[in-house]
């Protein structure tokens, strides 16, 4: 019961803050955008100019920061809609919307367990992305069933995560790599925690 309340007061705090980020960001970035365009357009700056180019990349980083903030926020609601799931389709479907290059997917072993289909498969999404963000464009990825048949695990062959940084790696904005958001593993984590999981 306590920790049922914990959480209502946590996705309380996450709801307010999605709406600031949503709102007190979203426009006023939506605004600077549209009024580098009409400037850029105005003073003729052709796309490949360096200054015009790092202005893009700004905007562009500050647009995909909000909307990881964002799923951040909704991905700590409870799930309410359980569905009966298959390990190996949600995963091999996961993998497809990815973009995975030479990377390569085994799924070891097969299960069925309930879960929030679309949530599960960002999940899986966010896991692999971080896999081949931080493992090459050549990693494997390995998902499969845990000795008791009640849990599953995501593994692959990349460097791996240095001990110290083994707890800290589920915290928004830690990031061990440039240009990076710091906000897929701790999505990862809110979606678990919305399951009940570990």
């Amino acid at each position: 019961e306590r920790y049922r309340e914990e959480l209502e007061r946590q996705n309380e705090r996450l709801d307010r803050f999605a709406s600031l980020v949503s709102h007190d960001l979203r426009n006023p970035l939506s605004v600077a955008t549209g009024r580098f365009e009409v400037l850029r357009e105005e003073a003729g700056v052709a796309a490949t100019n360096e200054h015009a180019e790092a202005v893009d990349r700004a905007l562009a980083r500050m647009d995909d920061l909000i909307e990881q903030i964002l799923t951040l926020a909704r991905e700590g609601e409870p799930v309410d809609q359980w569905d009966a799931v298959l390990l190996s389709s949600v995963t091999r479907g996961s993998w497809e919307m990815v973009k995975t290059d030479s990377a390569e997917l085994r799924v070891v072993d097969d299960m069925e367990f309930k879960a929030d289909p679309e949530r599960l498969q960002r999940l899986f999404e966010n896991l692999f992305r971080n896999a081949l963000d931080h493992g090459g464009t050549d990693v494997t990825v390995t998902v499969g069933a845990l000795p008791d048949r009640a849990r599953f695990y995501v593994s692959d062959d990349g460097p791996g995560i240095p001990e110290k940084d083994r707890e800290s790696v589920f915290e928004p904005g830690y990031t061990t790599r440039e240009g990076g958001t710091g906000f897929g593993l701790a999505i990862v984590s809110e979606m678990v925690a919305a399951h009940g999981w570990e």
